[in-house]
């Protein structure tokens, strides 16, 4: 915890310094979200970042390569982030890409799946529709990320400060 005492004149220094750091904060924030969208290439929710990962892999390599990563194989829970990742999909130019769902899975959507040819794993296609598709096939994939949130709270120096940053790991 941070304590100070402070006069008139040192109040109006530290509110100048937090006006500063909340400039420098802003920067930084618009520089990492540079970073995801143009370097890295993510795509993200509320709660979680995605990555294409374009290396052909068959599903359990995908899977591995996720958790090795930090993540997982990405599972799309809602319509909005199904078309998220739908489009992602496309504009990299792609037309199917694993996704973390296989059909033993009860949380599968079965009115989201093509008709069943008798695998087990899923791949989502370009335009937002599920397709079985053999688990041996080798082909790209999207991993996802929880968000994880730092908050500091500097309020004991006058007023309240409230600094989050959001990154994956």
């Amino acid at each position: 915890m941070l304590y100070c005492v402070c006069t008139m004149c040192d109040c109006g220094r530290y509110r100048k310094v937090v006006g500063q750091l909340d400039i420098s904060v802003g920067k930084l924030g618009n520089a990492v979200k540079f970073v995801k969208n143009v370097v890295l290439g993510l795509r993200e929710t509320e709660e979680r970042y995605y990555l294409l990962v374009k290396e052909p892999k068959r599903f359990r390599e995908a899977l591995m390569n996720c958790k090795l990563r930090g993540g997982t194989l990405a599972m799309p829970k809602s319509t909005n982030t199904n078309r998220l990742m739908a489009d992602y999909v496309s504009q990299a130019g792609l037309t199917r890409v694993y996704i973390g769902v296989q059909t033993q899975t009860k949380d599968v959507v079965k009115e989201e799946l093509q008709p069943n040819t008798n695998s087990s794993c899923v791949e989502l296609l370009s335009t937002g529709t599920w397709a079985h598709v053999e688990c041996e096939a080798t082909m790209f994939f999207i991993c996802e990320f929880p968000k994880i949130k730092i908050v500091l709270k500097l309020s004991k120096i006058g007023f309240p400060l409230l600094i989050s940053f959001s990154f994956y790991s």
